[in-house]
């Protein structure tokens, strides 16, 4: 739950770089109170859709500067059929070791969220 917190927390920040945990656990928990919302009521899951989009946007576009790639590459999602299959498999790819242009690795420098 602190890694779906920290990136609602970093709500409009696409610079940086996620780590492949602060992106999955954020979708993890994104999925399970979407569910939750949808089964309740319609128009609360729409209201909460809206609320996580530019949060899941920004949590995307900075897991795709971990692996060197510019948030530009979130487009690729708009191809039909490969595209979000291509954009999935960025998204599990480990990040870069070291410095790359968009800043340190996140691993290296925060080993858990906790420190």
């Amino acid at each position: 739950m602190q890694w779906y917190l920290k990136v609602l927390k970093q709500y409009a920040d696409f610079s940086g770089r996620a780590r492949r945990k602060e992106y999955w656990m954020f979708f993890l928990f994104n999925f399970l109170i979407s569910m939750a919302f949808s089964i309740v009521n319609e128009s609360i899951f729409l209201i909460y859709a809206l609320a996580v989009l530019v949060p899941g946007l920004a949590v995307t576009i900075r897991r795709l500067h971990d692996i060197g790639k510019s948030g530009w590459w979130v487009l690729i999602a708009l191809v039909p059929i490969i595209g979000p299959i291509w954009l999935l498999i960025l998204c599990v790819l480990d990040g870069q070791p070291g410095a790359n242009p968009w800043g340190m690795n996140p691993k290296e420098i925060y080993p858990g969220i906790d420190d």
